[in-house]
């Protein structure tokens, strides 16, 4: 796909850089304007779930995440807009005239029960309180029916979700851009809230809906997508109604952001995980929205420039991504390339638009020291500390102690993995029984990575799994498969682990993440995984222990995989097979054991690894160090075979064609003629797997990466 002027050519480091982006983001949508401005419908002509009259509502009402700050400073300020010449952001009052009128050609319709018309109300709030002498027509006629149209919202059914913000944030608009008074919808107000503030988890996250035993959802709709977002612009227009509230939203923000930084690479990356990653640059909106509402941060975000960074760099990271966008420059539905697979039932072609919500930034001024400061490294970039020999400093020495590279999530039942090798989340509890596309791949694999993202599947077959970073398991043979979901017990669990080095004994304690899953409810099959987290002894590593128990007198087929890497070779072919020292399979009699491929593929018995301009993706079968690593545990004949496996084009929200590396166990089956208590003690197995990854954005060289490949973990954990 050709770049976007504006956007993909952009520096993004000054506010007038920002401005550029979104004008030309904006000037895309110019051709698909309603004659009075009310709807836009792209050219691409894909579908909804909801009707199209709502469909070419989002595109008309998501523009509004910028345009309604575009259009306060165009009206407070002399000096213009830069780039937005040759833009109509007046279309956008003519058309909420217009799309508010029943009597009118491009009105949007009556309200109904979980109305799609509900998300895009908040949008038009937003404008209305951000822009109230903009937005809120003079004529009496005109504010009737608006005021009417809005509050049509609060007759009707709000899915107890994040939705429950939307008639928030219109009520909160109803009140201070039009008028009416607050008694009047106070009571509906506060019962949201009331519903809002009881997805509260801990540490400032929220989940998407109350933490059940159907949905267990705590992803990007926790913090910029949604509720964060919608709780920092709450205190930013309601600071007078609800001080209280205000306050420890405030608080929650402020917690929140401890953890949230971490999901971004040192490069900009976000790690994708959850629904509606079509929403791309989004990512970034709660440090906009926190930015804007003022919320003191802690460290290692309470500078600005920290912060800044965090903004710019995701900003930069997209525009190299010019694939992102349709042949006319505006967005398509994919992540890094159009694809349909990932999208959501949901997705219009003018759902993209929520990504907008970064660029409220823009509200602004250039006089904020936001603009004016300068941008800082991202947190992890800080590698060297000035101390002394003896760990005190000395004199006026300033000591920056960077943070620590493992950190628990424990509302979203994570832990973030921030190596210079490889940036990464491992993921334990999280499902939801809605009936989301691809909602196990979303949900509950167990790792997700900003460098290699993750898959999505196509079909019911194996390779149209595509079960990157996830166990699949099959009792017949592979005709089908069932891939984790619905984790049961999840659990955050420090462990204490001894390693040897250097002929001494080494001790650690790491945090894990251990759950359980039944592939089958007519089963008693039960497979409880233990996720290790990277140990810095051993770089690029992270191990899963499964334990299988209950009747295995069938044949199980479990699959453990690594992370998907792109297959595409240097030259647009295939990669090459490589030797086990990583060269190209040549009739040397040395086999250049110095000469390392740049990209190819290894397999062997019981280990595989994949090299492309990506990086490295590897997988190892570790069923053989059980008893060693859990002492207490005893092997039980699992049979494992690596190999890797190819899935279908367009899986990966990343790259387009890859492949996966995975081994395939087998647990020993119960023999049938075995007695009773034979039986219950064959009960139990085990298998162990060890996953390598390596980012080609950490710039290591190869003789590195082949290095860490051939040093494997090898600890014990104190049980």
């Amino acid at each position: 796909m050709p770049p976007l002027s504006g956007f993909s050519d952009n520096s993004f480091k000054s506010r007038d850089d920002v401005l550029i982006a979104a004008t030309s983001l904006l000037a895309a949508l110019e051709p698909y304007k309603s004659p009075c401005g009310a709807r836009i419908k792209l050219s691409t002509a894909t579908g909804t779930g909801f009707d199209e009259t709502s469909a070419q509502l989002e595109g008309f009402a998501r523009p509004l995440w910028v345009v309604a700050d575009l259009l306060a400073l165009l009206h407070t300020s002399s000096s213009g807009v830069h780039g937005a010449g040759n833009l109509d952001l007046e279309s956008w009052v003519r058309g909420l005239e217009a799309g508010v009128d029943h009597e009118s050609d491009s009105f949007w319709g009556v309200l109904g029960d979980c109305d799609q018309r509900m998300v895009e109300m908040e949008p038009i709030a937003y404008a209305l309180l951000t822009a109230p002498a903009v937005f809120f027509p003079s004529e009496v006629d005109k504010q009737q029916k608006l005021i009417a149209w809005l509050r049509s919202i609060n007759d009707k059914e709000v899915p107890p979700s994040n939705w429950r913000w939307f008639r928030v944030l219109v009520n909160l608009a109803l009140v201070k851009a039009c008028g009416v008074p607050y008694d009047e919808v106070k009571p509906i107000m506060e019962s949201d809230l009331a519903m809002l503030d009881s997805f509260y988890l801990a540490d400032g996250w929220s989940s998407d809906g109350l933490w059940s035993a159907d949905k267990k959802q705590a992803d990007y709709y926790s913090g910029s997508f949604a509720i964060q977002y919608a709780q920092l612009a709450y205190m930013r227009f309601a600071r007078d109604l609800d001080p209280e509230r205000v306050e420890r939203y405030a608080i929650e923000a402020s917690e929140f952001a401890q953890t949230f930084w971490r999901y971004f690479d040192v490069n900009g990356a976000a790690i994708p995980f959850g629904r509606s990653l079509t929403y791309r640059f989004a990512f970034a909106a709660f440090w906009s929205a926190a930015v804007t509402a003022e919320v003191p941060l802690p460290g290692p975000v309470k500078e600005l420039g920290v912060v800044k960074g965090l903004i710019l760099r995701h900003l930069r990271w997209w525009a190299k991504k010019t694939d992102i966008f349709n042949t006319d420059g505006t967005l398509n539905i994919g992540y890094a390339y159009p694809n349909m697979y990932m999208s959501e039932d949901y997705n219009s072609p003018q759902s993209v638009y929520w990504s907008f919500k970064t660029f409220s930034i823009l509200a602004l001024s250039a006089q904020h020291l936001f603009w004016t400061c300068e941008e800082l490294p991202h947190p992890l970039a800080i590698r060297e500390v000035s101390i002394t020999r003896d760990g005190v400093t000395s004199g006026n020495d300033k000591v920056t102690m960077p943070p620590t590279r493992i950190a628990v999530v424990a509302p979203a039942v994570q832990i973030i993995c921030s190596q210079i090798e490889h940036h990464f989340l491992l993921s334990a509890g999280q499902f939801t029984k809605k009936t989301h596309k691809a909602r196990e791949a979303k949900y509950s694999k167990f790792a997700y990575s900003s460098a290699f993202a993750f898959s999505v599947p196509t079909g019911p077959l194996l390779p149209q799994l595509a079960p990157d970073s996830t166990l699949s398991v099959s009792d017949d043979d592979g005709e089908t498969w069932r891939v984790r979901g619905e984790p049961l017990g999840a659990r955050v669990q420090t462990v204490n682990l001894s390693f040897d080095t250097n002929d001494t004994c080494q001790k650690t304690s790491l945090p894990t993440l251990v759950s359980a899953w039944r592939p089958w409810r007519t089963s008693s099959l039960w497979i409880e995984t233990t996720l290790v987290s990277p140990l810095d002894r051993w770089p690029g590593w992270h191990v899963r222990i499964h334990k299988v128990t209950g009747n295995t007198q069938q044949s199980i087929q479990c699959v453990d995989a690594g992370f998907a890497i792109s297959s595409q070779s240097s030259n647009g072919g295939n990669l090459p097979q490589l030797n086990s020292e990583l060269g190209l399979n040549t009739n040397s009699e040395d086999e250049g054991k110095d000469d390392i491929a740049e990209e190819g593929y290894w397999q062997g018995g019981a280990d595989c690894l994949v090299l492309s301009d990506a990086g490295a993706s590897g997988i190892c079968d570790f069923t053989d160090r059980i008893e060693q690593m859990m002492p207490g545990c005893r092997l039980t004949g699992t049979l494992s075979k690596a190999s890797i496996l190819k899935p279908d084009a367009n899986t990966n929200l990343i790259a387009q064609r890859t492949l996966i590396p995975t081994i395939h166990h087998e647990p020993r089956k119960t023999d049938s003629s075995m007695d009773h208590e034979d039986i219950k003690a064959e009960k139990e197995s085990w298998f162990a797997t060890g996953v390598f990854a390596v980012a080609a954005s950490a710039g290591l060289s190869l003789v590195d990466v082949r290095r860490m490949w051939q040093d494997r973990p090898s600890f014990r954990i104190e049980r």
